[in-house]
């Protein structure tokens, strides 16, 4: 027979399961009566366990939010994943994070068993996770504007631009968008009647927020390429639309996801580049092995030309 202590391990496992339970569902996944099971759920609330009872037919047990966190269980790919993020988030770019994501780390490798802390070292053994270099976030700024996303609150921060111009925004928030080591607020500026995106280590937000407001249609359905584009847009000084002669589905896979690839034929398509000179702008182009046209600044095809000349005399004196 299972002890007390193994059965409210069991109760508390399927809690978190799913959304609910009735007392009859849980007497007879335990093999116990339903009294046994109200006695559990008792020790469980005693143990710091917020589990609700909803009355009625369709009622049952809820594991609800509460004051405090109670201890946790995860399966075996829960456990690995938790560790995994865990690990990846030492590197990460949210202020603080690294020593609180080691201590729980710590924490966790302490309770695993054997089997699954040899999994997660040699995945940690066998990665290298990049520290973070570039500017960081307070959590309590990335937990200030996920609040507003989800309770739909105009939300109203100051915002320090790249050229170092303070600013007060007001927008209506939707989501938030982790690009490389960088975050990304994603909302539409009813002053500029438009979607705008925000970097939001440059945010600060204001108190109270805005009124509620009713989400609109994204503008792309992916908008961590939506972001993508946005950016490359803004951090590149020349730009140009090259004509390639071969299929974007083959051209895609070898261009990096900030480069905009459109289809035309079966067998041409047009590639949107940039770079911060006409020069590192050419390189970016030349690395497309097929036949193109270009549709550029002047300075563009005096680079190309320039390369080309180099590389013409570099075979002559061959």
């Amino acid at each position: 027979m299972m002890t007390v202590s193994a059965r409210l391990l069991q109760v508390l496992s399927l809690l978190q399961a799913r959304p609910s339970w009735t007392g009859p569902e849980l007497a007879e996944r335990l093999g116990v009566s339903a009294r046994t099971v109200r006695s559990d759920i008792e020790k469980l609330r005693e143990l710091g366990y917020p589990v609700h009872a909803l009355p009625g037919v369709g009622g049952g047990y809820r594991l609800t939010p509460g004051a405090k966190l109670p201890p946790l269980l995860l399966d075996d790919d829960e456990a690995t994943a938790v560790a995994i993020g865990l690990n990846s988030a030492t590197g990460g770019a949210v202020a603080g994070i690294e020593e609180a994501a080691t201590r729980a780390l710590a924490k966790l490798e302490q309770v695993l068993p054997s089997r699954l802390r040899h999994r997660i070292n040699l995945l940690r053994t066998s990665t290298v996770t990049p520290r973070h270099g570039g500017p960081v976030v307070a959590p309590e700024v990335l937990t200030a504007i996920a609040a507003a996303c989800r309770d739909e609150h105009r939300l109203r921060f100051d915002y320090r631009t790249h050229d170092g111009t303070d600013q007060r925004r007001e927008i209506e928030p939707y989501r938030l968008v982790h690009l490389g080591r960088k975050w990304y607020l994603v909302g539409w500026d009813p002053a500029r009647a438009d979607w705008r995106t925000f970097r939001v280590d440059r945010m600060q937000p204001r108190t109270p927020t805005g009124p509620r407001f009713t989400p609109r249609e994204p503008p792309e359905q992916d908008l961590t390429a939506y972001v993508t584009k946005g950016v490359d847009a803004a951090l590149t000084r020349y730009r140009a639309r090259v004509r390639v002669h071969k299929s974007a589905t083959e051209l895609v896979q070898w261009l990096t996801p900030a480069t905009v690839v459109e289809a035309v034929d079966d067998h041409t398509c047009l590639v949107h580049v940039g770079a911060e000179t006409p020069h590192m702008l050419a390189a970016h182009i030349l690395v497309i092995d097929a036949e193109f046209e270009v549709d550029g600044p002047p300075e563009l095809l005096d680079a190309l030309r320039t390369i080309g000349d180099r590389c013409h005399a570099t075979q002559q004196r061959r």
